[in-house]
């Protein structure tokens, strides 16, 4: 029994072990054009689907990573100033308000 307990305990080790050593750290910057995906609070999400703010029209596809141009209206979240939001093509957006790149498309 105390074999099999033994046993049981290395076999969890060394599968921790192997899983701590694929864990992978990048401290450089991504490289240009690439879309880095941030992770959006839902608090965030439940505010900006409750917010009422008029459509705008944009030539273009919505998507993550899209810079708006300063034509569209941008709304800062009350509370929060690390994400601003807007409804464009009747989607609404969560957006980062200093380079207004769209972080997720909600609808």
């Amino acid at each position: 029994m105390s074999h099999t307990l033994m046993a049981a305990s290395a076999a969890l080790l060394i599968s921790t072990t192997a899983f701590a050593q694929s864990t992978v750290i990048v401290t450089d910057q991504p490289a240009p054009g690439a879309v880095v995906v941030r992770e959006v609070p839902s608090s965030v999400r439940t505010y900006v689907m409750r917010q009422e703010v008029p459509s705008v029209n944009y030539n273009g596809d919505v998507l993550v990573g899209r810079v708006l141009p300063q034509e569209v209206e941008t709304h800062v979240i009350d509370g929060d100033g690390g994400y601003a939001y807007t409804i464009v093509n009747q989607r609404r957006v969560v957006v980062d308000p200093e380079t207004r790149e769209v972080i997720e498309v909600l609808d």
